[in-house]
């Protein structure tokens, strides 16, 4: 699991529970995208609440969540700077 967190202290990642945040704080939790199928049967995944693209169509929905994963990481994820 990734931390990034900032000089003022506060922590994001991308929620697991690998390691129980709650032992640093408080949380806020938000969405980062929605991963939903499509009239079709393929899952797309829109990174909108992470101001990031729809990704997709993919197969299934493993495939969606890790497209959603990668992009979350190399895109949002990242010091701001």
């Amino acid at each position: 699991m990734e931390l990034l967190i900032d000089t003022s202290g506060q922590v994001r990642c991308l929620y697991d529970e690998t390691v129980d945040l709650s032992s640093i704080g408080r949380l806020t939790i938000h969405r980062g995208s929605y991963v939903e199928p499509t009239e079709d049967g393929c899952w797309t995944a829109d990174l909108a609440p992470a101001l990031g693209p729809i990704l997709g169509p993919f197969l299934n929905r493993s495939t969606a969540l890790a497209a959603e994963r990668d992009w979350l990481l190399e895109n949002w994820l990242v010091p701001a700077g």
